[in-house]
């Protein structure tokens, strides 16, 4: 039996602005460093997605969460926290499951959905939210 390797393929990513490499997707990876910065001050309402690489929902969620960032980019800005990375921000919005969502509006929460749901229904909580 011969195993088959497929060539590697290799992606340019976009360069941030401020410096590093934009994922290829809309949503922003945020830490506990710029948490503040880019979702509590943030002009227009954020969607942070708590998630963690081990969890199977999370990553069954993430192309919903990534297809919503860029369907509404310029209206919802999404970001995500990697819990393992920066546990403080789990620990300061109490968050005991994952994939957790929290959109945040005018640096407050508006919304917290708990779970694996369907991109419409994530469509469907979020949309409301927006100017």
């Amino acid at each position: 039996m011969r195993l088959i390797v497929p060539e590697r393929i290799h992606i340019k990513r976009l360069r941030d602005p401020r410096g590093g490499e934009l994922p290829m997707n809309s949503a922003m990876d945020v830490t506990a460093q710029n948490f503040d910065q880019e979702v509590i001050a943030s002009s227009i309402p954020v969607l942070v997605d708590f998630w963690a690489e081990w969890c199977g929902p999370c990553r069954m969620l993430a192309p919903s969460v990534d297809a919503l960032a860029q369907e509404l980019a310029g209206r919802l800005k999404v970001c995500k926290v990697n819990i393992d990375n920066d546990p403080s921000i789990a620990a300061k919005y109490g968050i005991m499951s994952i994939p957790t969502l929290i959109l945040f509006k005018g640096g407050n929460i508006a919304e917290q959905i708990v779970g694996l749901i369907p991109k419409q229904t994530l469509s469907d909580k979020i949309t409301p939210h927006l100017g």
